[in-house]
């Protein structure tokens, strides 16, 4: 039976598989605790995961992050290996583990071998290198929540496509639609904003991670995206002229 969804949340659709765009809350989102302290990286980022459905509590430091690690209690930590104020985030891995099994990614410099290795040891389950894209985090973040049993189904659909997250696949009218990466990224990000216009500008944060600003690059990867689904039927990415584009029936 497929599943719908509306930011990180999911339910099971009608049997009768009618063309609408369901819409359900889970009553308890998965926590994340963010510990980074470059202002910029630590804020996009906490709107980024934010974006995605998650709770987020996002500190500063290692002490910070060590006070919430029992009063925020989270499902998955990202954590920046080097912190001032206190524990680094070595110690701060060590602190979480000794409390659970919470997924942790650690952030590290770029080449840093020392601190990869380190965090592994310190009860690490991924990382990325600064600099990183936010889809790259983001799919490790759902990658180990999914592990972890943290996650529930993540299909979703709207009229007659289909999308299941997890396995990366579009289905319309029945027939499979064949997505690049980017191109199933840009259709992720809108379905977990049915009937919500989503601006050229946080399709690139979201997408492509800041890493470029030439609005242009949405544009020719929207039509694209627009040519394969429509072959199997109506549009459904629409144009709001001046603010961006809106995934609805």
């Amino acid at each position: 039976m497929p599943y719908a969804s509306s930011h990180r949340a999911w339910c099971r659709l009608p049997a009768d598989g009618r063309a609408a765009a369901y819409h359900a809350r889970m009553t308890s989102p998965p926590r994340i605790l963010l510990v980074e302290d470059d202002t910029t990286l630590r804020e996009s980022v906490a709107v980024a995961l934010r974006g995605e459905g998650y709770e987020v509590v996002a500190a500063a430091d290692g002490a910070q992050g060590t006070d919430q690690v029992d009063a925020f209690r989270p499902d998955l930590a990202i954590l920046d290996v080097r912190l001032p104020g206190g524990p680094d985030g070595l110690e701060l891995a060590r602190t979480i583990r000794a409390r659970g099994d919470a997924p942790i990614i650690f952030v590290t410099a770029l080449g840093d071998e020392g601190d990869r290795l380190a965090g592994f040891e310190a009860g690490g389950d991924d990382y990325v290198t600064k600099p990183f894209s936010t889809p790259e985090l983001l799919a490790r973040v759902q990658a180990l929540l999914r592990r972890a049993g943290r996650l529930e189904s993540q299909a979703w659909q709207i009229d007659d496509l289909v999308v299941d997250e997890a396995a990366r696949t579009a289905v319309r009218d029945g027939v499979p639609v064949e997505l690049t990466r980017t191109e199933f990224d840009l259709l992720i990000t809108l379905g977990r904003n049915i009937g919500t216009v989503v601006s050229k500008s946080r399709l690139l944060a979201l997408v492509w991670g800041f890493e470029s600003y030439d609005e242009n690059l949405v544009e020719v990867h929207i039509s694209a995206l627009r040519r394969k689904l429509e072959a199997q039927g109506t549009r459904l990415i629409h144009t709001v002229r001046g603010v961006g584009y809106v995934l609805r029936g």
